[in-house]
């Protein structure tokens, strides 16, 4: 009797918030992060990353622990995380890998548009320039197109188009002056990729898209709301920090995590790519510990960076009245089960995001809350959506977590399934996860036509073994759960319209698929 009185409390609480809302439509700001995977942030992985402003966020906010991206048919992983975080829409239903966003897929920033609210983009882009002209009223260091040079201290920019008419003739570099001035000059055929810059030479990209960010917060003097998308490039590689940062994690003092290996036992079906080719086979623990340490390094120094944003707001007393979103768009390897990068559907390694619900109209009986209802990015949308008191789009097919925030549903969904390209499956149901993986075409630059990828089955029980380090798959005991989960995941296939489209993939993961021998 006394839970039902506190949850009716609650509820009365929250709808309360909801109301005020309505008559004072609140900010809102998300935040989208790099390759930052969800023991990235301390207070939910406990790892040994330092990250106090992303810990604050956790600790005053709504943390979803069981949030994932569902999976890419590319390699650039950030793509389809992307255009699904934006359109609200799943994997299979983007237009191919999700470069292009067409405009019958109301984009994040349309949606707050059209209910009254003044849009603002910082940051990266991955999809086409006309998505962005229609994603936001204005913005400011729009990064990662048309020029990229693979350096956080060298990153071009661009100013805001209104037209989406972006050329790489008119992409800018900042450095530093001999008077330490931050000055701008073009982007030159000169300029080479290479993380050859350094904290010395140029302002580091974090700290640049922090400042408009704040800049943007501070000068805010309209009279609608802002909703601002705020994305980083970090802590994508390459993975630099200033020094102070990475003097914090000293590579002999690293703790390697308990899904380190030296190398993957088998060829996933994309084992050699860009990001596995940053450090040479095997993994040792020195390589390894290297690499997780430049990670921490930046992920502390984005966490700098994100919490200048916040104090903004509080300094400016906008914080009581906006909405936070922080949420990563993929998870890293970094030395787990022998790869680096995140083209793969193991949990930390490519798939498992943080994503914290906060701010200041987080009523005080909900910070910290912790929630492990299955979820993905493109529920950001409808959820936001929802507390903002604004319309969702009807392109939108992600499910609002207002539900569970509201403690009238538990669950929303209650499996996850996920693709990589056309050799990965994976269907989480309960505490089991099923991976399956083929032997499927593909294509090469260099090596032209060819196989790629080993047909394997592995079972991991997430509760147990979070890390997914012990395969359960050829165990007797195990045989009837991996049949049903089998079974299952391919009913989702169906459902979701995972099959070879021409756009999305020439080769179906099904055709090749036969768990019968």
């Amino acid at each position: 009797m006394t839970r039902k009185i506190i949850v009716f409390c609650l509820l009365g609480l929250i709808s309360f918030q909801l109301k005020a809302q309505r008559k004072k439509k609140p900010n809102v700001l998300v935040i989208y992060t790099d390759d930052h995977r969800y023991s990235g942030v301390h207070a939910l992985g406990g790892q040994a990353v330092v990250t106090p402003a992303l810990d604050n966020l956790a600790h005053n906010g709504i943390t979803f622990t069981n949030a994932y991206l569902q999976g890419a048919f590319s390699g650039a992983t950030c793509v389809p995380s992307r255009a699904m975080l934006l359109t609200g829409r799943n994997l299979f239903q983007l237009d191919g890998i999700g470069r292009n966003i067409p405009t019958e897929h109301t984009l994040m920033g349309e949606a707050f548009m059209d209910g009254g609210y003044y849009a603002y983009h910082v940051g990266k882009w991955h999809q086409d320039h006309k998505s962005l002209a229609r994603s936001a009223n204005y913005g400011a260091k729009v990064s990662g197109t048309p020029a990229y040079l693979t350096d956080q201290y060298r990153m071009p920019y661009s100013d805001w188009e209104p037209e989406g008419k972006y050329k790489r003739e008119n992409c800018y570099l900042l450095e530093f002056n001999d008077e330490g001035e931050v000055i701008r000059r073009p982007i030159t055929k000169d300029d080479k990729r290479g993380p050859t810059g350094t904290e010395k030479t140029a302002p580091h990209v974090s700290e640049v898209l922090a400042d408009e960010a704040s800049m943007f917060i501070s000068d805010y003097d309209k009279k609608k709301p802002f909703f601002m998308y705020l994305a980083f490039p970090t802590p994508h590689d390459p993975r630099q920090a200033p020094k102070k940062f990475k003097d914090m994690y000293p590579e002999d003092e690293i703790a390697l995590l308990p899904s380190y290996m030296p190398q993957h036992p088998f060829d996933n079906g994309h084992i050699v790519l860009r990001d596995e080719q940053l450090a040479e086979w095997p993994r040792t623990n020195q390589i390894a510990k290297q690499h997780l340490s430049d990670y921490y390094a930046i992920i502390s120094h984005l966490d700098a960076q994100i919490g200048r944003v916040i104090a903004a707001l509080k300094e400016t007393g906008q914080y009581e009245n906006t909405i936070i979103v922080m949420a990563g768009d993929s998870g890293l390897a970094v030395g787990n089960h022998g790869l680096l990068g995140k083209q793969n559907i193991y949990n930390e390694d490519g798939i498992h995001i943080p994503l914290i619900i906060s701010g200041g109209l987080i009523e005080e009986a909900n910070k910290g809350r912790r929630e492990g209802a299955f979820c993905y990015n493109y529920d950001v949308m409808p959820t936001i959506c929802e507390m903002a008191g604004i319309s969702t789009p009807a392109s939108v097919t992600g499910s609002s977590l207002m539900p569970v925030i509201n403690n009238e549903k538990e669950i929303v969904r209650d499996y996850t399934y996920h693709a990589y390209r056309q050799h990965q499956r994976a269907y989480r149901k309960g505490d089991y996860k099923l991976i399956e993986y083929v032997r499927a075409p593909d294509k090469d630059r260099k090596r032209g036509d060819l196989f790629t990828g080993s047909k394997v089955t592995q079972l991991f029980n997430i509760a147990k073994d979070p890390w997914e380090t012990f395969n359960l798959a050829d165990f007797p005991e195990y045989t009837q759960i991996v049949a049903q989960l089998r079974k299952e995941m391919k009913a989702k296939a169906i459902e979701l319209g995972d099959v070879a489209d021409g756009k999305r993939t020439n080769f179906d993961f099904w055709k090749y698929y036969n768990p019968s021998n």
